[in-house]
Parts: structure tokens; sequence; C-alpha cells
């Protein structure tokens, strides 16, 4: 047993409660403080498993950014306000369901293929690339590079507009 298989048995329970938590707490506060812990045990497992930039980027980006400015939102707008219960989309909840099912299906694809298929293993592709932060820079400046820029334009496009909303 490895140290990266101690600690998929240590983090992920604490991953799943966390989870849990975000799906069943009534308070949108406690909900997203449930999330903050999810994701730094996701960080924890990416180190565990060596992949030292995804860690780094899981608690800077995600935790740090991302769900502190929804917890300031949260405790700007106010959490005492009450929830509506009422439907204002008709047809929601099939649509929402139809979603469900077909996750369902890609999660379960996407296993059975993990599984059956053989693995390339992580060492060899870092060393055929160099390392580990190389290799994700070649695919990020290489080969996805068009996507990169269009992600960025679209981020761009987003903060102006939320400058222009507020």
């Amino acid at each position: 047993m490895t140290g990266a298989d101690v600690a998929f048995w240590i983090c992920g329970p604490l991953m799943v409660a966390g989870t849990l938590g975000l799906v069943f707490l009534r308070k949108a506060v406690y909900s997203l403080l449930c999330a903050v812990f999810a994701m730094l045990n996701l960080a924890a497992l990416y180190f565990a498993l060596g992949a030292e930039f995804l860690g780094v980027v899981q608690i800077i980006v995600y935790t740090g950014a991302i769900l502190m400015l929804f917890l300031f939102v949260l405790m700007l707008v106010g959490v005492d306000t009450p929830d509506s219960i009422v439907e204002t989309i008709k047809g929601q909840r099939i649509l929402s369901a139809i979603g469900a099912l077909g996750l369902l299906g890609l999660m379960i694809f996407s296993i059975g293929g993990a599984v059956t298929g053989p693995s390339a293993g992580l060492a060899g592709a870092e060393q055929a690339a160099g390392g580990n932060v190389q290799g994700l820079a070649q695919l990020l400046f290489g080969r996805y590079v068009w996507v990169f820029e269009l992600t960025s334009a679209l981020l761009i496009t987003a903060a102006v507009g939320a400058m222009i909303l507020a």
C-alpha cells in the first residue's frame, strides 16, 4: 500500500462527507464551507498523486478565490432571505432528471473505459514531456492554444459585463 493509497482512503471519505454536507445542509454558508472542505481534500489527493501544479491551482484558484468570492457574495446579499419553492421555469424538473440520467450514463461509460482500457502511466507521460508542468504547458500552449484563448476572451467578456452591471 503506497502513500497515495493511504491518502485516498483518508481524503476520499472526507470528500464524500463534505459533498453530502454541501447537498443536504439547509444554510447556504454551511454548504459553501462544506464545498471548501471537499476541495481542500481534493487538493491533498492531487499532492499525494504527484500533481503538485494541480494541487496548488486547486487551492489558490478554486478554494481560495472562487469559493471565497461566493461566500463573500452570500454574506453581502444576506443569508436570511427566504428560499422560494415555486417552480418558475416549466418542465425544469423533467429536464434536470434527463440531464442527471445522461451524466450517470457518462460516468458509467467513463469508469468502464478506465477499468477495461490500458493505462499509459503518469511516469511515462511526465518523462516524455520533461515534467508535469512542462507537459501541461505543451498541451495548453500547443495543442489547445485556440481553446485557451477563447476561454480567456470569454472570461474577459464576463468580467467587463459584471463591471457594467455593477
